[in-house]
């Protein structure tokens, strides 16, 4: 299983970025699959979730800015991103989970400057 993010970057706070996570070895839709954030000095923290079903899960931080989804046809999960603030700098992970299983991505840095 490999889990491939991208579209990391630095942008000002008010804008926004867009991550996408594409995998191989594994089938999105059949899995929950979540962004994860890690600052620096901090703990990795849940972002975002998404499950098989499609019921998505946001922590309160990021409620009503951030936006995940997933693309059956091309198995990618994203997560749109807007209004973005100095707080979200951080490396951002897909992670992929079912039963005893979990997979990381290998992270993509996101900077958010005021």
């Amino acid at each position: 299983v490999q889990l491939v993010e991208s579209g990391g970057g630095s942008v000002q706070a008010g804008g926004s970025l867009r991550l996408s996570c594409a995998a191989s070895g594994i089938i999105f839709r059949l899995v929950v699959t979540s962004w994860y954030r890690q600052a620096p000095g901090e703990e990795r923290e849940l972002v975002a979730a998404i499950v098989s079903g499609g019921s998505t899960n946001y922590a309160d931080s990021v409620k009503g800015r951030f936006t995940i989804s997933r693309d059956n046809a091309k198995n990618t999960v994203s997560l749109q991103m807007n209004s973005l603030k100095p707080e979200d700098t951080a490396v951002y992970y897909c992670n992929a989970h079912y039963g005893s299983f979990e997979h990381w991505g290998q992270g993509t840095l996101v900077t958010v400057s005021s």
